[in-house]
């Protein structure tokens, strides 16, 4: 079978195709945590009565003074505070007692560890920041997202440097801190806005947690645990095998490319990432992506990857006029399963259209996939 995808032809200086298709990403489980929402008024009265309690009994402690997170005072009506305040409730299952302990426990906490002048402090890991913990890009639903990629840490030398005595341990777990801290001014705490990212001092912060290439006994060590994760916290994880990353709740453009999506570290000196579009391919199909409308002397940049890969992809520029021969941009290779995202570019001697093909004929699976290009015209300077 051979299908085709044929996005809208578009002026030179939009960078961005219009889509022609409305696909979704699939996600690895059902039961996804959906996110509270925080506005007081769906609260159940046994809730919203406990959220009064815990506001008066917190107005009456002694640590009623500095009570205040992230530059929200938890004291004086703002309804940013009643956000926070849920999400201790939510993490003692609304006892008013256990959540004010947590909560005061908290406020000790960031005070003896000066969170709040933390994001600004150099703690010495620069080379650690975009490669171990570091928030980057957003899922479909607003969420900062925060990775975790400890493997570089495998490295005898990296260990010492980081873990080799106390006050390197405690030097990292400030970082490790920061890195949240930044991550939790990304955060709206307002009802119905994103009020979760990624831990007693970072009660209901998790909206998911995704177990990115995990070995394949991890299964086995997961069973073991799981009878002592309640089932909220447990609707929050997905698992996902090596080579499927990209079919997460995720969007595709903000995934890197080392996890299966399409975003690069130099992405970020061109602006804010380019939507990407998505499909998926059947077992048995072959499907070409044809951008059409590419005058003479344009460049045209594309990126495309699949979840798994195991195909056969290749790309080749077809001009407009029938006297004029098709051109291999790409001959055809196959990608294996981890291969990263194809990132490519080619600049037309005459108009024409690009058509980048992923053939999945010899496999009975369903791949999805995503993908964006863009389209600059030359220009000589006047």
């Amino acid at each position: 079978m051979d299908s085709s995808l044929s996005p809208t032809p578009f002026d030179h200086q939009n960078t961005e195709p219009k889509k022609t298709f409305t696909t979704s990403l699939i996600p690895l489980r059902s039961n996804h945590f959906k996110e509270d929402t925080y506005f007081v008024s769906e609260l159940k009265p046994s809730e919203a009565k406990s959220l009064q309690d815990l506001k008066h009994k917190l107005s009456t402690s002694s640590l009623a003074a500095s009570s205040s997170m992230w530059g929200v005072p938890l004291i004086g009506g703002d309804d940013r505070a009643d956000v926070i305040l849920l999400k201790f409730l939510r993490a003692r299952d609304f006892k008013v007692g256990d959540s004010l302990r947590m909560l005061e426990k908290c406020l000790e906490w960031r005070e003896e560890f000066k969170t709040e002048k933390l994001t600004e402090e150099d703690l010495g890991f620069k080379d650690l920041e975009g490669r171990v913990a570091y928030m980057r890009g957003y899922d479909k639903e607003g969420h900062p997202v925060c990775y975790n990629a400890y493997g570089v840490f495998k490295e005898r030398e990296m260990y010492e440097r980081v873990f080799g005595d106390e006050e390197k341990l405690n030097r990292f777990l400030r970082w490790r801190v920061q890195v949240l801290e930044r991550g939790v001014k990304l955060l709206h705490f307002k009802p119905g806005g994103v009020n979760s990212i990624i831990q007693d001092n970072y009660p209901e912060m998790v909206a998911t947690k995704i177990f990115i290439n995990v070995p394949w006994y991890f299964s086995v060590i997961y069973s073991m645990f799981s009878p002592f994760l309640t089932h909220r916290t447990k609707s929050k994880f997905v698992i996902s095998k090596e080579g499927n990353a990209a079919e997460t709740l995720y969007k595709p453009e903000d995934i890197p490319v080392q996890y299966g999506g399409l975003s690069r570290p130099t992405d970020s000196q061109n602006g804010p990432p380019k939507p990407a579009s998505e499909f998926s391919i059947k077992g048995g199909e072959k499907v070409n992506i044809q951008i059409e409308g590419i005058e003479g002397g344009a460049t045209i940049s594309w990126d495309i990857v699949v979840g798994g890969w195991d195909l056969e992809y290749t790309a080749e520029f077809v001009p407009n006029a029938e006297e004029s021969y098709a051109i291999v941009v790409e001959k055809p290779r196959r990608m294996k399963a981890l291969d990263e995202a194809v990132c490519n570019s080619f600049t037309t001697g005459e108009a024409g259209k690009l058509i980048i093909s992923v053939d999945n004929s010899l496999s009975r699976k369903k791949k999805v996939a995503a993908y964006h290009y863009t389209v600059r015209k030359y220009t000589t300077a006047v």
